[in-house]
């Protein structure tokens, strides 16, 4: 992390890959151009860019409100609280996404290929790949994948949709040739890794815990490909301590570059500490549902998580807390607002926190599913699912020392483990765990819903919905790609479906 602002200004590397023909090279170099791209640069750029992907627009208004995390009072704001059509939203991160991280992760890869040398950065580059492209198929399903970011390589703008089921059985690919390729005799990307120094087996242990959530992800679709890349990615070596947790550190400037996206995105666009919480750009606040649960079990991580404005003061105390109800147009008072709870300026909206990519929270609760199928036998459900919740209070060292949470007995015997239970109440439990603590990370917490179905959530049917009030399953495709790329896409939309919030992609299909 300690090359960012550096890394800011090294981003103009990235047009450095030219499309000139020989004959023309002469006459038609730019003296300004980078003749070979940095993949260093690029690379950590890439990692950037992929956190940073508007981050207010996708993970707080869409998937964030439809989780139930979050709420408004505001219509045109309120997509995912509301269920509406806003194409600024639902199309954002799509737009982004490929002309940013993609296509920067793609240069480091054609770069550094063919060079045995360069056998542990190629593979890193291709495990974040992985990582990048199984963010964007998971909101949107049929995606451009083995034709995208070949602009520069081979003049293919307009690339082909690839079928959902194609991606994730080739990002799984992906990740286990590229884990199992890395080795501590080369070299790696080092400090321009800016999560984990270039850590070989750091790598390792995200590869394979990023197969785990892949792979887990097929449990509905096709459970016996689930169980084998389940299986494979617990043999490699998972996450399991907080010391190899995937994490993205921040600084508060001199860019905002530099600064949390989870962070600087809400108090710029919604939560900014001046309006102490009485006149919120877009009315968020955080959701009676989130908060209700926090408060009735007890849960410590309700003062990590939120806060009520009193005066110029957040107060996180827990007796105060109060969420805001789920598709309301009823708009309060500024003084009324300021009596909700917010996301707390200290910890989730200090620009300068660490964000959580991959962490033993998750990776131990993907344990305790796996053990309650019966496809794992080294230790009970119960004792993973103890494990992951203990993970979780540790891990909220991460907005400082007095954070963690080092004691979570009286939580975990207020609200124990149903050792007893059905197979059905188990999985509520363990996945109402996962959507408290994957907190911030809302697209996963999204897309980790459509495939359980956990925590049980009551939908809201707010006036004008589009999906006859039931939560969206994915996102429309942008506008703009029925007319850059019209062909392609219609294939993609006959092959998936139409191109509605409630057409299932192939992992989420019943």
């Amino acid at each position: 992390m300690k090359k960012i602002t550096t890394l800011y200004i090294a981003g103009i590397l990235l047009l450095s890959i030219s499309a000139c023909t020989k004959d023309f090279e002469e006459t038609n170099t730019n003296p300004n151009a980078v003749d070979k791209p940095t993949p260093n640069f690029i690379f950590s750029r890439s990692q950037l860019d992929g956190l940073n992907n508007n981050y207010f627009f996708t993970s707080i208004i869409e998937c964030g409100q439809m989780m139930q995390h979050y709420s408004t009072y505001k219509e045109a704001s309120g997509a995912g609280d509301k269920y509406l059509d806003n194409e600024v939203y639902y199309s954002a991160f799509f737009a982004r996404i490929y002309p940013n991280a993609i296509n920067e992760v793609t240069i480091v890869i054609n770069t550094l290929k063919d060079n045995p040398e360069n056998i542990n950065r190629y593979n890193i580059a291709r495990i974040w790949r992985a990582y990048l492209f199984h963010r964007v198929t998971d909101l949107y399903g049929d995606v451009p994948y083995s034709q995208a970011a070949k602009a520069n390589s081979d003049l293919l703008f307009l690339p082909k949709y690839d079928s959902q089921e194609f991606i994730y059985k080739d990002l799984l690919k992906e990740l286990d040739e590229a884990a199992s390729a890395l080795t501590t005799s080369k070299p790696s990307f080092g400090e321009a890794d800016l999560i984990y120094d270039g850590d070989i087996n750091k790598w390792k242990k995200f590869s394979y815990s990023l197969m785990l959530r892949l792979g887990m992800r097929l449990s509905k679709v096709d459970p016996a490909l689930s169980k084998t890349w389940v299986n494979k990615a617990i043999t490699g070596g998972v996450i399991l301590n907080a010391a190899d947790n995937a994490i993205m550190e921040y600084k508060d400037g001199p860019n905002d570059i530099n600064r949390n996206p989870s962070a600087l995105d809400p108090i710029t666009l919604d939560f900014a500490k001046s309006s102490f919480g009485q006149k919120n750009n877009e009315g968020g606040k955080l959701s009676k549902t989130f908060i209700d649960i926090l408060k009735t079990t007890n849960d410590p991580r309700i003062s990590i998580y939120a806060g009520v404005w009193q005066g110029t003061v957040q107060n996180t105390s827990p007796a105060v807390q109060k969420g805001f109800p789920n598709g309301t147009k009823i708009a309060p008072t500024p003084i009324e607002q300021a009596t909700y709870s917010e996301p707390n300026q200290s910890t989730v909206l200090k620009v300068d926190s660490p964000l959580i990519i991959i962490s033993n929270a998750e990776t131990n609760l993907y344990l305790a599913e796996a053990a309650l199928r019966g496809w794992y036998v080294g230790e009970s459900d119960q004792s993973l699912y103890e494990k992951a919740v203990k993970a979780s209070f540790l891990n909220a060292v991460i907005y400082g020392p007095s954070y963690a949470i080092t004691d979570a007995t009286p939580y975990l015997t207020a609200n124990p483990y149903l050792a007893g239970g059905t197979f059905d109440q188990k999985m509520n439990q363990i996945h109402t765990q996962f959507w408290i603590a994957l907190f911030v990370d809302e697209q996963e917490v999204y897309a980790n819903w459509r495939r359980t179905g956990y925590p049980i959530l009551t939908p809201v049917n707010f006036p004008g919905n589009v999906t006859n009030g039931t939560i969206p399953r994915r996102f429309k495709y942008p506008t703009a790609e029925y007319s850059v790329n019209s062909a392609n896409l219609a294939e993609a939309v006959k092959r998936q479906g139409s191109d509605a919030f409630t057409t299932r992609m192939w992992w989420d299909k019943q």
